[in-house]
């Protein structure tokens, strides 16, 4: 199940400990993120191993638009991965409720 950006929003502020990753590029990060742990979509296969610890925990992707976040939820799925949720509109609609 994916997440909107206003849930993600309110568990965001309300201090809550995500497992938030950010799959777009280093200067698209540079201009704006939420915090989350950078791992661009096509470093990601060569960087699974790092999110092992996470495989059984909400594991919540995000990029500009939500479509390279949406292929980085299936392939992490297809990994093993179990609770992926792809942030439905991006850090451009996040950005839009500011």
């Amino acid at each position: 199940m994916d997440i909107t950006v206003e849930d993600l929003k309110t568990r965001i502020e309300s201090g809550e400990k995500l497992n938030l990753i950010d799959v777009r590029e280093q200067w698209e990060f540079d201009e704006a993120n939420l915090g989350a742990i950078l791992i661009p979509l096509q470093t990601l296969p060569n960087r699974i191993a790092e999110l092992e610890k996470f495989k059984e925990e909400e594991l919540i992707i995000h990029c500009r638009s939500g479509k390279r976040s949406d292929n980085a939820k299936k392939f992490l799925e297809q990994n093993g991965f179990k609770n992926v949720r792809n942030v439905l509109g991006g850090i451009v609609a996040y950005l839009d409720l500011e």
